[in-house]
């Protein structure tokens, strides 16, 4: 496991990285360490803007090629997301590094979590961050994997019927937590939801992969995903429950 002083030596090699590249003109903190937050298990993500007339995929695999030699940097993957390529570096004691780039021009917050260290972000970028999901979205895709859920149970699916169980279950939970202004992406949530919201969801956890087991889970899954939905004043929540309630 990865130490403070680890983590900070890291951070200070890539920003000297940053400052010694011409090719870079602005860099910024993001995720849970760009204001002080996170706590000793916390990953470091760091963002950086790329001079216009520059390559991205460029300047990352020069990049990729330096943290290899120097601190053994691992590539795990890639993530485009829009303009910006994440890449995802494991070092050998255990700490992720959440390298991205961006074109100078389109370089902005994508997220409240977005310290500025040096140079400046684009005019005119970044009003626009990502929205939370929509409460429809949430409770539709919950009721789709519900459905394959009941239908792979009955085809003796089990393996494939616990994974629906939860993706429905971690959607009532998304639901629970857009309802309270809690993020409501990637389980980040969860954790803050009230006690008693997260003991009605006891039920919904797959204790065995009999048929049975795996009928009642669902079950409590589904009644926890129509709830969360009528709270959330998603329409059609009541004709979704009778529909769902007849025989697979």
């Amino acid at each position: 496991m990865f130490t403070l002083e680890e983590r900070d030596a890291l951070r200070d090699r890539v920003l000297t990285l940053a400052d010694e590249d011409r090719r870079i003109v602005a860099g910024a903190a993001v995720g849970s360490l760009a204001f002080g937050g996170g706590d000793r298990f916390s990953d470091l993500d760091l963002t950086f803007a790329v001079a216009d007339d520059v390559s991205v995929a460029e300047v990352l695999d020069d990049w990729t090629r330096t943290l290899g030699n120097d601190v053994a940097a691992l590539q795990l993957v890639d993530l485009e997301r829009g303009p910006t390529v994440y890449r995802v570096f494991l070092l050998p004691d255990g700490l992720q590094f959440d390298l991205s780039l961006t074109p100078a021009a389109r370089f902005a917050p994508a997220g409240p979590r977005f310290r500025l260290l040096f140079g400046e972000t684009a005019r005119g970028e970044g009003n626009d961050l990502p929205r939370p999901p929509a409460a429809s979205d949430l409770f539709g895709w919950g009721v789709i994997y519900g459905l394959h859920a009941r239908a792979c149970i009955e085809r003796g699916r089990v393996w494939q019927a616990e994974h629906y169980i939860g993706a429905v279950r971690d959607h009532a939970l998304s639901l629970a937590c857009l309802r309270r202004e809690l993020p409501a992406v990637q389980a980040r949530g969860y954790d803050d939801l009230p006690v008693d919201i997260l003991a009605t969801f006891t039920g919904t956890h797959v204790g065995s992969l009999e048929p049975e087991r795996l009928r009642a889970a669902l079950s409590a899954a589904m009644d926890a995903l129509l709830h969360e939905a009528k709270e959330n004043n998603v329409p059609n929540a009541d004709a979704v429950a009778q529909r769902f309630s007849g025989p697979p």
